[in-house]
C-alpha cells in the first residue's frame, strides 16, 4: 500500500525546481501557477537566494506549486484511488489536498496565497519564532514546553517536537531545555500553529465563500488527528483551523502504519518526511523523489506498492493535547 507524502515550510533550497524545467509542460504549468499565486514561481524556484524564498509570503506557494508540478509528471499515467493515501505535513496538507482532488489546483492556489500572507502579517506583529527539540522525555519535553508558556507546534514523532511561542519564551527555553534533549532554533518567521496565527484563520474563513470543495478522490489523511477526512468541507475546515493549533505528524505517521502502509513516496521539495519516516516508521520502505532523475525509480515504487491495500484499522490513540 502506498502513500505519498507533501512537505511543509523549511524543505526548500535555492534552485530546487531547475531541472524540472526541462520536461514537457512543466513551465507552462509553473506560469499559470505563478500567474494564480501572483508570484514569478519559475524565477523562486531556480534563482531566488535562499533569504528570498524563506520568506513566508513566498516559500508556501513555491513548495505547493512544486508538489503539484512533480505530481503531475509523476501520475500522468496513473490513476489515484481510494487505496492510495496521501497527506501533508503543514502548507503541505493543501497540495496533498489538491493531489487527492478535495480541492482544484486553482483553490489550493488561492488559498496558500492568502494563507502565506496572512501568516506573514500575524508574524510581524510580535517577534516568534520555532525551535526543534530533539530527545528527551516525551512527557518532560511536553512539561518544560507548557513551564516556558510554549506551544509543542509540530510534534513529528521519532523524538522530534517543534515549540512555538514568542522569541523570549525560546530564549528561555534554550536556558532551561528538558534533560537529555537538544533545542535547535529554526530558520522560520513566526510562532506557526499557534495561536500567534488567529488573524490568519480569519483571512482563510474569508475566502472560504469563493472555495469549492469537493470528496477525495484517495484516501486523504488530517494533520491534525492522522484521521482520513470524510468530506471535502470537513476538510476545508480542517485546513483553515491549521494554521492556529498543532500538526500532528505523528499521529499521521502511526495511521499510515496501521493502515499497512508498506512505501512512502515524498513529493518535492523532498527529504524531511522520509527522513521522519526513517525513524517513526521503522521498516517502512521510502523514496524521495527530489529531481527528474528519481522519476523511474519514483514510478516503479509506486507500481510496487500500489498493488496491494493494507488492513482497515483502529483510530490511533492520541498523544500530546
Amino acid at each position: 500500500m502506498l502513500a505519498i507524502l507533501c512537505p511543509g515550510q523549511g524543505s526548500q533550497s535555492p534552485g530546487f525546481l531547475t531541472p524540472w524545467l526541462d520536461l514537457p509542460g512543466v513551465r507552462e504549468h509553473l506560469e499559470a501557477l505563478s500567474d494564480a499565486a501572483g508570484l514569478d514561481l519559475i524565477r523562486h524556484g531556480t534563482v531566488s537566494d535562499e533569504e528570498t524564498i524563506r520568506d513566508t509570503a513566498v516559500a508556501q506557494p513555491l513548495i505547493v506549486a512544486a508538489g503539484l508540478v512533480a505530481s503531475r509528471v509523476l501520475l500522468e499515467d496513473a490513476a489515484l484511488t481510494a487505496s492510495t493515501v496521501i497527506a501533508g505535513h503543514s502548507v503541505g496538507e493543501l497540495t496533498a489536498s489538491a493531489i487527492a482532488g478535495a480541492l482544484t489546483e486553482q483553490d489550493a492556489v488561492a488559498l496558500v496565497k492568502t494563507r502565506a500572507q496572512a501568516m506573514a502579517a500575524a508574524a510581524s506583529v510580535t517577534p516568534t519564532g520555532m525551535s526543534a527539540v530533539l530527545g528527551g522525555d516525551h512527557d518532560d519535553v511536553v512539561a518544560t514546553l507548557e513551564r516556558h508558556g510554549l506551544t509543542p507546534a509540530n510534534a513529528n514523532g521519532g523524538g522530534q517536537i517543534v515549540a512555538a511561542g514568542t522569541l523570549d519564551q525560546l530564549t528561555a527555553l534554550a536556558a532551561d531545555p528538558p534533560s537529555k534533549s537538544r533545542v535547535i532554533p529554526l530558520k522560520v518567521a513566526g510562532a506557526f500553529h499557534t495561536h500567534h496565527m488567529a488573524t490568519a484563520v480569519e483571512a482563510l474563513e474569508a475566502l472560504r465563500p469563493s472555495l469549492s470543495p469537493t470528496t477525495p478522490l484517495a484516501t486523504l489523511l488530517s494533520n491534525y488527528d492522522g484521521e482520513p477526512v470524510a468530506s471535502g468541507e470537513t476538510n476545508l475546515d480542517s485546513l483553515i483551523a491549521q494554521v492556529s493549533r498543532p500538526v500532528r505528524w505523528d499521529l499521521c505517521m502511526a495511521r499510515l502504519q496501521a493502515m499497512g502502509v508498506s512505501g512512502v513516496l515524498e513529493l518535492p521539495p523532498a527529504g524531511t518526511l522520509t527522513g521522519l519516516a526513517k525513524r517513526g516508521m521503522r521498516g517502512t520502505a521510502g523514496l524521495a523523489l527530489k529531481s527528474p532523475e528519481d522519476l523511474d525509480a519514483a514510478r516503479t515504487f509506486l507500481a510496487e506498492h500500489s498493488r496491494t491495500a493494507g488492513p482497515v484499522a483502529a483510530p490511533i490513540a492520541e498523544g500530546i493535547e
